[in-house]
């Protein structure tokens, strides 16, 4: 059995893996590409929350989906330390920082972007997230980042998928998430962060043609509700 990916629109993701129920960047309130799914934040499995950064469109809905399931929440310090003083349990982490979960293994990455939070107060460093599972499997989740010479590095870990941002403006583009792939060399990519508002919409199927072409990279695009099992 394998990971079970769910996209719901820009940059939030379901992750399935052995019987845990990950969110990553849970914003669905005032996500017009999660609003047809009419999620019910309060009947979200989720035993764990991955923030990537403080931004209204990642931290998203956090505080009230951990208030009716429990879920631990696994960020930096600065987001740990805020989202505590609004009842949250967080375990933080740092760049660079490695610890074990029930899940899997995390490993909090770089990532070239900026990070605050509502009132203007600093959320530190934005990060990504290198997931290992039980099955050995190593996803990378991006988060929202430009291009970096260091994802080489990120590469060497041995990529099997990654979630990459490809919408521009914001984060990488999709010339520069093209570049990404050949960095990370991934075996299959998810573009996310793309066409949730008009600054960033692109068209993931020309990316994916350009990708396959060009990279030994299988592309799968998900449509928002849509699932990718890594078993398949």
């Amino acid at each position: 059995m394998g990971t079970k990916i769910t996209f719901y629109g820009h940059a939030t993701l379901g992750v399935e893996t052995d019987g845990y129920h990950l969110l990553v960047d849970p914003f669905f309130t005032g996500n017009a590409a999660a609003e047809p799914l009419k999620v019910d934040i309060e009947k979200l499995k989720a035993d764990f929350v991955l923030i990537t950064h403080g931004h209204r469109d990642h931290l998203g809905d956090t505080v009230d989906i951990v208030s009716h399931n429990g879920a631990k929440v696994i960020c930096n310090t600065e987001i740990g330390d805020w989202l505590e003083k609004q009842g949250v349990h967080a375990h933080m982490l740092q760049n660079g920082g490695v610890w074990n979960f029930p899940f899997g293994k995390v490993k909090m990455t770089f990532a070239l972007h900026g990070s605050d939070l509502e009132g203007g107060i600093s959320g530190g460093q934005a990060a990504g997230f290198i997931l290992t599972t039980h099955q050995d499997e190593k996803l990378y989740l991006a988060g929202d980042t430009g291009l970096f010479g260091d994802m080489a590095m990120i590469g060497e870990e041995g990529i099997d998928l990654a979630m990459l941002p490809i919408g521009g403006f914001y984060t990488m583009d999709p010339e520069d998430a093209l570049r990404a792939v050949k960095l990370i060399k991934p075996k299959v990519v998810i573009p996310i962060h793309y066409n949730t508002f008009d600054r960033i919409r692109q068209d993931a199927g020309k990316w994916k043609e350009k990708v396959e072409a060009e990279t030994p990279t299988k592309v799968v695009i998900l449509q928002p509700g849509e699932s990718y099992d890594t078993a398949s």
